[in-house]
């Protein structure tokens, strides 16, 4: 049997209920000029007909139909393994691609060997910057996120956002949003797939001191442009659930790289965190 040919990117989606945005992510994708590249679906269960749709309309986009929600790095990593490219781009299903932006993406990878991520500039619906590059979490700016302190003394986060830096040039950061997320096929030969431990939050963040560690880069480059609609899977989630994945995953993200006392101090919290979300919930429905 003959060997299909390996493309330049393979674009993985993965989604759950977000049929329509999909759908327009994907004609967005298609518009894509002067680039060799597959499309993977991962779908995580979707009851909205999600499947069908993007069969139908997209009889070349291959789709993984997952008969349960495994989360986002595992639904990722299902991608990675069925993709046939030399890089990957992680790709949010609420996003809207530039015509160059996969060009550009694939140039840039190929050009730096020892750049792990790269992820560009990304747009609300507004067409207005999203400031998306963070430096690596610290357990202080993660108490002041977990206990809104945030909406009251914003400046407290302003080391953690990296407000010190300017979103017009290219620079490499510590990390960068999972939303436009490409991985070099280096990256992936010498650090590997996402890790599965966590089921949503800081896979991305994981990742980015994964590529830091083995001496790579991670670079944002504003000249590659995505529009960001954010959160329309996350819009479908109460507000318990999203606080129990957020802890848990932070718990992770700590305990596997700042253990000890940190680890604690974020467990001692966790009790308080979901109690409020809980009576937020039941506040709001």
């Amino acid at each position: 049997m003959a060997q299909i040919s390996q493309k330049d990117l393979a674009v993985i989606i993965v989604g759950w209920n977000v049929r329509d945005v999909l759908l327009k992510n994907i004609d967005s994708l298609r518009k894509s000029q002067g680039v060799d590249f597959e499309i993977i679906v991962v779908d995580n269960h979707s009851k909205d007909g999600t499947v069908d749709a993007v069969r139908a309309a997209y009889p070349d986009v291959t789709v993984i139909a997952n008969t349960e929600n495994h989360g986002f790095s595992k639904a990722c990593n299902q991608g990675i393994d069925a993709s046939n490219s030399r890089h990957i781009l992680l790709l949010n299903p609420d996003m809207l691609v530039e015509a160059d932006a996969l060009a550009k993406t694939i140039a840039y990878l190929d050009a730096h060997p020892d750049v792990a991520v790269v992820s560009g500039k990304l747009l609300n619906k507004h067409g207005k910057p999203i400031h998306h590059f963070r430096r690596f979490p610290t357990i202080g700016d993660q108490l002041v996120i977990i206990f809104k302190l945030g909406k009251l003394f914003p400046r407290l986060l302003d080391r953690y956002h990296a407000r010190d830096l300017n979103p017009e040039h290219e620079q490499a950061v510590d990390t960068v949003r999972g939303s436009y997320f490409a991985i070099n096929r280096t990256a992936l030969d010498t650090i590997g797939k996402l890790d599965e431990r966590y089921y949503i939050w800081f896979e991305e963040v994981d990742y980015c001191k994964r590529a830091h560690f083995h001496k790579m880069k991670v670079m944002y480059v504003p000249t590659i442009v995505a529009h960001d609609l954010v959160g329309e899977s996350f819009k479908q989630r109460h507000l318990f659930w999203k606080q129990t994945h957020f802890m848990r995953s932070m718990l992770s993200y700590f305990e596997k790289w700042h253990p000890g006392w940190r680890v604690w101090v974020i467990r001692a919290a966790r009790p308080t965190i979901l109690i409020a979300a809980k009576v937020a919930d039941l506040v709001m429905y």
